[in-house]
């Protein structure tokens, strides 16, 4: 039997300021990745690549074409599966997706997750409209579907989207193979959990009314709302609780209005009390993402990665796409090829130990932090909130034009603050 969504607990939020509600004339997008409590997420950097003519590509279920080249990307993802939660590529654009059910019925079959097309769309698209366009072409060719967690009990929803690049960003809502998306050029936007586009529509599917109209769901008459046309009648507990947050997230954004940084946007992501920063039954926040995209092409883009669970007790790390970058071996999973739960039928009969090196060390810190050894739990705290804030003072130093370091420098930036978390949390239990 499948689950649904009565009974699954699942969330996530994603936000997205630029002028005039950045403090800075750049883009700021971020999002909290809320996914089973014991998922590892790992964080992957993969270079651009070019492909032989008529090559498959293995995603998550399905195979898909390959394209001739692909983009260098940075993904945080559930190490069990192909596609990303949130990720960004060398062009700027940043992506993440949420789980959403509507009227349109959840697919059983094996198609792409919502993941997978979030990791292709960062892979071939150059901006956010271009990496929106890849998205709905997939969707058309594939269709979306499979489980989205690492169970035997199957768990489906249909996917939104935020993209963002430096100069615009987009929100994409599906149902099915159909969609709509609403072009976001200035202020702040966020989404959690349901569909948010009512009658501004930039660009729909071809046949969303039309299907709408057959249906019953909307008359043919007046203006189209597509959430309202879409959203289910009867909303289950959970979809009330995305609610909340969605109207918690546009509150802290209508807070921050002209003054927004990637502090502020991490800031949002650590607040516990709108459920933003989740812990709830089987499910928490499990990585979270803030990047910066400043509108001046020559300054460079900064992702700011966790790699592990709760922001409120994570550091995040600043990546730049640069010649050095490299795979952090630190927040890299196991791989268990052929005999992986995910690659044999039927599929996650057994479990597999996918914790990182960085996920273990963190996982002591966070005991040492809820244990009665609360000095030792206070001075690991500040010491992940130093490391933090001596990445984000390089940034602002970088995007300022006050320094200018070699490429190599910058390709290096996150394996360097990996490493000095990860010695932190050594140094904590020997």
């Amino acid at each position: 039997m499948k689950s649904s969504i009565h009974d699954t607990p699942c969330s996530c939020d994603c936000l997205v300021s630029m002028p005039p509600a950045s403090a800075i004339p750049a883009v700021i997008f971020a999002k909290n990745s809320d996914r089973p409590r014991d998922e590892v997420q790992e964080v992957v950097f993969v270079p651009a690549g070019t492909h032989h003519p008529g090559s498959r590509l293995q995603c998550t279920y399905i195979e898909v074409e390959q394209v001739s080249k692909t983009h260098a990307v940075i993904l945080s993802r559930p190490s069990w599966l192909w596609g990303a939660e949130m990720g960004a590529n060398e062009h700027g654009v940043c992506i993440g997706n949420e789980a959403v059910w509507t009227k349109e019925p959840v697919g059983e079959g094996e198609a792409l997750l919502g993941m997978d097309l979030l990791r292709l769309a960062l892979e071939r698209g150059s901006t956010a409209q271009e990496a929106l366009h890849v998205i709905t072409g997939l969707l058309e060719r594939y269709g979306q579907g499979g489980s989205c967690r690492e169970d035997p009990m199957p768990f489906c929803y249909h996917n939104t989207f935020l993209l963002a690049d430096r100069t615009e960003a987009w929100v994409l809502e599906t149902a099915g193979r159909l969609w709509a998306a609403q072009r976001i050029q200035g202020g702040a936007r966020n989404i959690s959990n349901q569909l948010s586009i009512g009658t501004d529509i930039s660009a729909e599917h071809p046949e969303l009314r039309s299907h709408a109209q057959a249906q019953g769901w909307w008359s043919g008459q007046g203006a189209f709302d597509f959430a309202q046309v879409f959203s289910l009648t009867q909303q289950p507990v959970r979809m009330e609780a995305a609610k909340a947050r969605f109207r918690a997230g546009r509150e802290l954004l209508q807070k921050w209005q002209g003054s927004i940084t990637a502090e502020v946007m991490m800031d949002i992501l650590r607040n516990k009390e709108s459920g933003i920063c989740m812990d709830s039954g089987g499910f928490r926040t499990t990585a979270s993402m803030v990047s910066i995209l400043p509108q001046d092409p020559t300054r460079p883009c900064v992702h700011f990665l966790t790699a592990t669970p709760d922001p409120s007790r994570s550091v995040f790390k600043p990546f730049i796409f640069g010649v050095g970058a490299t795979q952090a071996p630190q927040v890299l999973s196991p791989t268990f090829g052929a005999q992986d739960p995910v690659r044999t039928l039927p599929r996650f009969q057994t479990q597999v130990d996918r914790r990182h090196m960085l996920y273990r060390g963190q996982q002591v810190a966070l005991g040492l932090m809820e244990s009665e050894q609360q000095e030792q739990g206070q001075q690991l705290r500040q010491k992940q909130q130093d490391l933090e804030q001596e990445g984000l003072e390089a940034v602002r130093g970088l995007l300022a034009g006050e320094r200018t370091p070699a490429y190599q420098e910058l390709g290096g930036l996150f394996q360097a603050f990996v490493e000095r978390e990860s010695r932190a949390y050594t140094e904590l239990s020997t």
